[in-house]
């Protein structure tokens, strides 16, 4: 065994089997352990079990620190988090946008403010339970530290960390990148640990499982609004639409004879059945995009529907009433509670009967109180082939293999966590980067985390 013993590591103990095992192999690997378990919230009133989920958590956590033999240390860090996770949260989607608090707790907390806790009871390190790897190769300044993605694919969970830095993966530990899951609940029942059957936590990093419309109406007040179905005929006329489908025609390969603007649909965490062969625009045209045209073409349709009333007779009684004339490009389906509660691609809680097939959310408009959605999974509406990512937002991981205005490459992203990775051109300009999809995808959605693969390392991310 190596002479780990002048190491100090501070695991971030949660109660759960994944930081158990990674504890308990540092321990084994002969480095100086202590267990930190961090409480991240008070509030139980917006959690579905109505108690203090982590109250339970921090008892499983000291059982276990108890168990493998390490210090067992508490520190409350829900100041920070509310500041810094839950308020962005609710001031995203107060704008109508959908942040992932999972990737804003490990940079502002996991590996900020809980860092720097750790550093301060003298750790060399923190290591948590994430199903990841790092490596660390020599870069032509020192160190440079890699993240691949975790060898189990079912539960590959590099993606949380793609706002990391250079910096705080330098003082990062990943014990379990490299084993799956059945091994590591293998190896938490052999060791007996207290966590060995727990559940795998869900719903917000460290809140607990939440109604997420209930945990925002503590800050954003509900508001009636409509609900209106977009029909097919309003992309036949739609400038927007045109100009997508146009351009991106104007992209293809010679051999390549048709532009693709729907994807199809298996489900969320499985890849789609259609045969990609390869990407089908040509580099060349890409290059000669003007800045102008990728920015129009990152843009999604918006919906202006207007909708006029007549008045009729009914009834014997001939009473006069009000009604809204036919529209060939949409109808009012119904209504909702405010439009900053729904989200691209959402079909639950809709409450929309009288359809064959799912009801989607393809679009909310903020400012007019509107949802606007479509009917089925290959809707219009639904499928995006470019997204932009603003400057201030572009994120390296890898700092040394950022990309300079004209650079195109070839990679593979993703737009949410458990998405398969799709192939991309990313393309660097003066005004963004640009991501432009071989196939389209579904449910864009501004606020979301992008990140982009080279084979099994992520190299950088940024806010769509």
């Amino acid at each position: 065994m190596a002479d780990n013993g002048h190491i100090k590591v501070c695991i971030g103990l949660s109660g759960g089997v994944d930081s158990s095992v990674a504890a308990l192999l540092l321990k084994q690997q002969g480095y100086d352990v202590f267990a930190l378990f961090m409480q991240n919230w008070h509030d139980a009133s917006a959690t579905l079990h109505g108690d203090c989920e982590w109250e339970e958590d921090r008892f499983v956590a000291e059982l276990v620190a108890r168990k493998i033999g390490i210090p067992f240390y508490f520190v409350d860090l829900s100041a920070e988090y509310r500041q810094r996770v839950v308020d962005y949260m609710f001031d995203e989607y107060e704008k109508g946008r959908t942040p992932n608090p999972d990737v804003l707790c490990n940079r502002e907390i996991k590996f900020d403010a809980f860092l720097k806790c750790a550093k301060k009871l003298g750790a060399d390190y923190v290591a948590t339970g994430h199903y990841c790897r790092k490596e660390t190769i020599e870069g032509p300044d020192g160190p440079v530290f890699r993240i691949l993605a975790g060898t189990d694919p079912n539960k590959d969970q590099s993606y949380f960390l793609c706002q990391l830095t250079q910096e705080q993966l330098s003082q990062a530990m990943f014990p379990i990148g490299d084993i799956v899951k059945p091994e590591v609940r293998r190896l938490a029942h052999e060791a007996d640990l207290p966590s060995a059957d727990k559940k795998d936590s869900q719903g917000i990093c460290f809140v607990g499982k939440v109604d997420l419309p209930t945990f925002l109406q503590q800050k954003l007040k509900p508001c009636e609004g409509d609900v209106v179905e977009v029909y097919d005929a309003y992309y036949s006329d739609n400038e927007q639409y045109a100009f997508v489908k146009s351009t991106l025609e104007s992209l293809l390969k010679d051999e390549v004879t048709e532009v693709q603007m729907i994807t199809s649909y298996v489900s969320e965490d499985k890849a789609s059945t259609q045969q990609v062969t390869g990407c089908p625009f040509d580099p060349a045209r890409i290059a000669a995009l003007s800045d102008e045209a990728f920015l129009r073409l990152s843009k999604p349709v918006k919906y202006e529907i207007k909708f006029e009333t007549e008045t009729y007779r009914s009834g014997r009684k001939h009473i006069k009433k009000t009604r809204y004339k036919e529209n060939p490009y949409g109808k009012i389906v119904g209504r909702h509670d405010g439009a900053q509660f729904y989200t691209i691609g959402q079909r639950k809680g809709l409450n929309i009967g009288g359809h064959k097939d799912s009801i989607f959310v393809i679009d909310t408009d903020i400012s007019q109180n509107i949802i606007y959605v479509g009917e089925g999974h290959t809707h219009k509406g639904l499928s995006r082939s470019c997204l932009r990512i603003d400057p201030s937002e572009i994120h390296w991981i890898r700092p040394d293999l950022r990309m300079n205005e004209g650079d195109i490459r070839r990679y593979r992203v993703r737009i949410r966590y458990r998405q398969p990775l799709q192939d991309v051109t990313l393309v660097m300009r003066s005004n963004g980067l640009y991501i432009l999809f071989d196939v389209p995808q579904r449910g864009i959605t501004p606020g979301q985390f992008a990140a982009w693969y080279d084979g099994d390392e992520m190299i950088g991310s940024g806010v769509i």
